[in-house]
Protein backbone atom coordinates (compact mmCIF):
# COMPACT_ATOMS: atom_id res chain seq x y z
CA UNK A 1 0.00 0.00 0.00
CA UNK A 2 1.44 3.46 -1.19
CA UNK A 3 -0.16 6.75 -2.04
CA UNK A 4 -2.60 8.94 -0.60
CA UNK A 5 -3.04 10.37 2.51
CA UNK A 6 -4.09 7.19 3.77
CA UNK A 7 -1.74 4.95 2.68
CA UNK A 8 -4.12 3.47 0.07
CA UNK A 9 -4.00 3.64 -3.21
CA UNK A 10 -6.83 3.47 -6.00
CA UNK A 11 -5.24 0.28 -7.27
CA UNK A 12 -5.20 -1.04 -3.09
CA UNK A 13 -9.27 -0.65 -3.11
CA UNK A 14 -9.86 -2.54 -6.18
CA UNK A 15 -7.74 -5.50 -4.94
CA UNK A 16 -9.36 -5.24 -1.66
CA UNK A 17 -12.26 -4.60 -3.47
CA UNK A 18 -12.17 -8.27 -5.02
CA UNK A 19 -10.87 -9.81 -1.93
CA UNK A 20 -13.05 -8.77 0.04
CA UNK A 21 -16.36 -9.47 -2.44
CA UNK A 22 -14.82 -13.12 -3.45
CA UNK A 23 -14.13 -14.28 -0.79
CA UNK A 24 -17.65 -15.29 0.40
CA UNK A 25 -18.89 -15.65 -3.23
CA UNK A 26 -16.01 -18.32 -3.46
CA UNK A 27 -17.06 -20.05 -0.31
CA UNK A 28 -20.80 -20.14 -1.24
CA UNK A 29 -20.15 -21.57 -4.29
CA UNK A 30 -17.74 -24.29 -2.44
CA UNK A 31 -20.45 -25.00 0.18
CA UNK A 32 -23.10 -24.56 -2.54
CA UNK A 33 -24.75 -22.11 -0.32
CA UNK A 34 -28.49 -21.64 -0.75
CA UNK A 35 -28.31 -17.76 -2.59
CA UNK A 36 -25.46 -18.88 -4.53
CA UNK A 37 -28.17 -21.02 -6.33
CA UNK A 38 -30.35 -18.47 -6.99
CA UNK A 39 -27.82 -16.14 -8.25
CA UNK A 40 -25.89 -18.35 -10.45
CA UNK A 41 -28.18 -21.83 -10.72
CA UNK A 42 -27.97 -24.82 -10.21
CA UNK A 43 -24.04 -26.40 -9.50
CA UNK A 44 -22.95 -27.43 -13.03
CA UNK A 45 -19.47 -27.76 -15.02
CA UNK A 46 -19.93 -23.53 -15.60
CA UNK A 47 -20.56 -22.69 -12.31
CA UNK A 48 -17.09 -25.26 -11.25
CA UNK A 49 -15.34 -22.79 -14.00
CA UNK A 50 -16.55 -19.41 -12.78
CA UNK A 51 -15.44 -20.63 -9.57
CA UNK A 52 -11.86 -21.56 -10.44
CA UNK A 53 -11.80 -18.05 -12.50
CA UNK A 54 -13.01 -15.97 -9.33
CA UNK A 55 -10.60 -18.23 -7.33
CA UNK A 56 -7.82 -16.97 -9.30
CA UNK A 57 -8.67 -13.72 -9.22
CA UNK A 58 -8.59 -13.81 -5.15
CA UNK A 59 -5.41 -15.32 -5.35
CA UNK A 60 -4.34 -12.46 -7.61
CA UNK A 61 -5.45 -9.50 -5.74
CA UNK A 62 -4.18 -10.68 -2.41
CA UNK A 63 -1.22 -11.60 -3.57
CA UNK A 64 -0.57 -8.32 -5.27
CA UNK A 65 -1.55 -6.93 -1.70
CA UNK A 66 0.62 -8.48 -0.01
CA UNK A 67 3.45 -8.16 -1.99
CA UNK A 68 2.33 -4.50 -2.63
CA UNK A 69 3.03 -5.41 -6.28
CA UNK A 70 -0.45 -3.53 -6.89
CA UNK A 71 1.20 -1.51 -10.22
CA UNK A 72 0.98 -4.89 -11.31
CA UNK A 73 -2.71 -5.57 -10.68
CA UNK A 74 -3.88 -3.01 -14.12
CA UNK A 75 -4.41 -5.93 -16.49
CA UNK A 76 -6.39 -8.09 -14.61
CA UNK A 77 -8.46 -5.22 -13.52
CA UNK A 78 -9.09 -4.75 -17.67
CA UNK A 79 -9.79 -8.08 -17.87
CA UNK A 80 -12.54 -7.70 -15.12
CA UNK A 81 -14.09 -4.68 -16.55
CA UNK A 82 -14.46 -6.43 -19.81
CA UNK A 83 -16.38 -9.64 -18.47
CA UNK A 84 -18.46 -7.74 -16.32
CA UNK A 85 -19.62 -5.42 -18.62
CA UNK A 86 -20.60 -7.70 -21.41
CA UNK A 87 -22.01 -9.92 -18.84
CA UNK A 88 -25.50 -8.35 -18.94
CA UNK A 89 -25.39 -9.19 -22.93
CA UNK A 90 -24.80 -12.86 -21.83
CA UNK A 91 -27.06 -13.59 -19.13
CA UNK A 92 -29.51 -11.18 -20.89
CA UNK A 93 -30.63 -9.50 -18.03
CA UNK A 94 -30.12 -6.71 -15.23
CA UNK A 95 -32.32 -8.10 -12.86
CA UNK A 96 -29.75 -10.84 -11.79
CA UNK A 97 -27.91 -9.83 -8.68
CA UNK A 98 -24.35 -11.29 -9.71
CA UNK A 99 -25.09 -9.12 -13.72
CA UNK A 100 -25.68 -6.30 -10.69
CA UNK A 101 -22.81 -6.63 -8.96
CA UNK A 102 -20.24 -7.03 -11.55
CA UNK A 103 -21.70 -3.59 -13.30
CA UNK A 104 -20.87 -1.85 -9.82
CA UNK A 105 -17.48 -3.71 -9.24
CA UNK A 106 -16.77 -2.60 -12.87
CA UNK A 107 -17.58 1.03 -12.56
CA UNK A 108 -15.21 1.02 -9.76
CA UNK A 109 -12.46 -0.53 -11.62
CA UNK A 110 -12.81 1.43 -14.10
CA UNK A 111 -12.55 4.85 -11.92
CA UNK A 112 -9.36 2.67 -10.74
CA UNK A 113 -7.87 2.56 -14.25
CA UNK A 114 -9.09 5.91 -15.39
CA UNK A 115 -7.27 7.90 -12.58
CA UNK A 116 -3.66 5.89 -13.89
Amino acid sequence: MSGGANGWTMLDLSLGLNVAVLIPVCIGLLWNATWTQAAFGAPTPARGILLSIYGAILVVSAGLLVTGQTAQAVPLLWIQVIYKITTPLSVGTLRNPVVVSNLGIAAFHIATLAGR
